[in-house]
């Protein structure tokens, strides 16, 4: 196998017709993510930026294909045709850096600016007729959070409202009546399995209560994620 051997190539034909980064290209006119991120760039000052819509690209293509960190995806990009194809990037010109990436959704890239770029991806998805506001089932899968179940601490909060428990309860009986089931009480609704024992107080569970208030187990290092445990598994904020 000659490994060494020069050849003169087009990218583009490196790139099969039926390549899901050429159907994106095609449909998706990106050049739309310029007016969106003009203010956050300055013209006169400073050295040359990487094209904006390289970095949103690469973010794309570390969530289409699944990779795991943007580390991964940049080795990725350089490694891959398809890839370097869809960045404009050819062979011999080195692409971006992770940590250019990094930096520029951590502190260039506004919150403004990501919900720009998602209300437009969601306005031209609905102007494909691709997207429906009805909800039929929504299922809720559980992901390890990247925290030390060690590091954590109570917090009261608010008790959630429940009027939306009596929606559910509303659409649960309309289901079994369709179905010639007798419906729940409002009052009574079905027995819930086995509870952890608490050991608070009555008269604290009582004032919390009569206060709308509850407790919770927070992490200290990623407050967005909960204590967690089901089954055999260990317990764990997810």
């Amino acid at each position: 196998m000659d490994r060494d051997l020069v050849e003169f190539v087009v990218i583009d034909q490196l790139v099969p017709k039926e390549h899901l980064l050429r159907k994106i290209d095609a449909a998706v006119d990106f050049t739309q993510l310029y007016e969106m991120v003009e203010p956050l760039y300055c013209e006169d000052n400073g050295r040359p930026s990487i094209d904006p819509v390289v970095l949103f690209k690469m973010v794309l293509i570390q969530h289409l294909y699944g990779l795991p960190s943007l580390r991964r995806t940049a080795e990725e990009v350089s490694a891959n045709n398809c890839y370097r194809w869809f960045l404009g990037y050819p062979l011999q010109e080195e692409t971006p850096h992770f940590s250019t990436v990094s930096y520029n959704f951590r502190h260039r890239f506004t919150e403004e600016t990501v919900d720009r770029v998602f209300a437009w991806i969601l306005d031209e998805v609905a102007k494909a007729g691709y997207l429906s506001p009805k909800a039929v089932f929504i299922d809720g899968t559980h992901i390890k959070a990247n925290a030390n179940t060690k590091k954590q601490m109570k917090e009261q909060i608010p008790a959630a409202a429940r009027h939306y428990a009596k929606e559910l309860m509303e659409e649960v009986n309309a289901d079994r009546e369709a179905h010639d089931k007798k419906p729940f009480d409002d009052n009574d609704p079905p027995a819930s399995p086995k509870k952890h024992k608490d050991n608070t107080s009555k008269k604290k569970l009582a004032r919390r209560k009569k206060q709308g208030f509850r407790t919770v187990t927070k992490s200290v290092t990623d407050p967005d994620c909960g204590l967690f445990v089901k089954g055999e598994h260990k317990r764990q904020f997810a």
